[in-house]
């Protein structure tokens, strides 16, 4: 699961006993060498639904810089990182452009929007009819359930109208398959850490799933998309979702 130079079980145990925040900090040097990277062909094969460029993208939660990378050519003027973790924001920085392309448009970039990486939390994004698409890949297990209808209104406010939120999603598994039992064990777990232990490490699995986000979307307006059979094992079963803001 975790490549050679990956983080140790002890560097692992320390994250665990952290806020999500300081977790995200002492993992993110390493953290292109875990599983909890959302591999390159999920975010590949979400951005197809694009179909071309767009003016300006966000990426929430964006972490070491992954979609970024592949947001970049898709993106004519704008392209912005959020995630609350600095350190994860720092590998974001060195992934994208070492020489320095943040806050200016660069020559050697395959195409030349400005990047800005914003430090702060999800739920203080304040940005109003701004971007054409917002991606969000592996972090809706940071969203609490009861938190995810303010999460969707403030992606909806960030969108232009017809501006879409492009993510990746599944059903639920049924409860016999190892990788459900196992996800189980894990939010089990979770749940008693933070019962107990102070403060808190927000990340569960089985969250944002279909069919309840999609009856979320439409409820908060969205029109909404779904594209199936569109990876090969062991991803067969994730579904991309285009949602777009009418116009």
């Amino acid at each position: 699961m975790f490549e050679k130079d990956g983080p140790t079980l002890l560097e692992l145990f320390q994250q665990a006993l952290s806020s999500t925040r300081e977790g995200y900090d002492l993992l993110a040097p390493k953290f292109d060498k875990t599983p909890f990277r959302t591999p390159d062909i999920i975010i590949e094969r979400a951005l197809e639904v694009l179909d071309g460029p767009v003016n300006a993208g966000l990426d929430v939660c964006c972490g070491t810089g992954t979609a970024l990378e592949k947001l970049r050519p898709l993106c004519k003027e704008r392209l912005v990182g959020l995630d609350f973790s600095p350190k994860m924001l720092e590998e974001a920085k060195r992934r994208l452009d070492p020489k320095g392309a943040f806050g200016q448009s660069t020559s050697d970039a395959p195409s030349k929007p400005v990047i800005e990486l914003v430090e702060k939390d999800v739920f203080s994004m304040d940005f109003d009819k701004e971007f054409d698409v917002i991606t969000c890949f592996g972090a809706f297990g940071h969203i609490l359930a009861e938190a995810e209808p303010r999460f969707v209104d403030l992606i909806r406010q960030a969108l232009v109208p017809g501006g879409r939120f492009v993510f990746v999603t599944a059903e639920r598994p049924p409860v016999y398959r190892p990788q459900a039992l196992v996800a189980r064990g894990f939010n089990a777990v979770m749940r008693a850490r933070n019962a107990f232990w102070s403060p808190p490490f927000i990340m569960y699995y089985f969250t944002f799933l279909l069919p309840d986000v999609e009856r979320l979307l439409r409820w908060k307006g969205f029109e909404v998309e779904k594209r199936e059979g569109l990876f090969e094992k062991p991803f067969e079963r994730a579904v991309v979702v285009s949602a777009r803001r009418p116009g």
